[in-house]
């Protein structure tokens, strides 16, 4: 199986910036991307950022210019710089891994908190 250990969030002012860290772990041989969601109270979850295993990348419109997804092969860890960050933004995000042939995996969420 594959295991996602998170790391980042906290609580910052509107304009600040935070990153985020997602370590995968266990059989990461099935990895095909990984990324970020997020979900606000009383909202669904959202695709913020995604990266595939041959890099292509993927944003919500709402982060383009402000969040880049990056990862390190070697280290099976996919990093979130989020600059400029927005009350709007404020969530639990939650890292995910898409996997070949079994259901995607999830971290356990970590709350990014942005003041006004």
């Amino acid at each position: 199986q594959v295991q996602l250990v998170e790391s980042g969030g906290g609580l910052v002012q509107a304009g600040g910036s935070l990153r985020l860290s997602c370590a995968a772990s266990g059989s990461t041989i099935r990895i095909n991307a990984m990324g970020w969601y997020r979900q606000a109270p009383g909202k669904q979850r959202e695709l913020v950022a995604q990266i595939t295993s041959d890099g292509s990348t993927n944003y919500a419109d709402s982060v383009k210019d402000r969040f880049t997804i990056s990862r390190d092969s070697v280290a099976n860890t996919v990093y979130l710089p989020m600059n400029s960050l927005k009350p709007e933004d404020t969530a639990v995000y939650y890292c995910n891994a898409v996997l070949r042939f079994f259901p995607d995996r999830w971290g356990q969420g970590t709350q990014v908190s942005v003041s006004s």
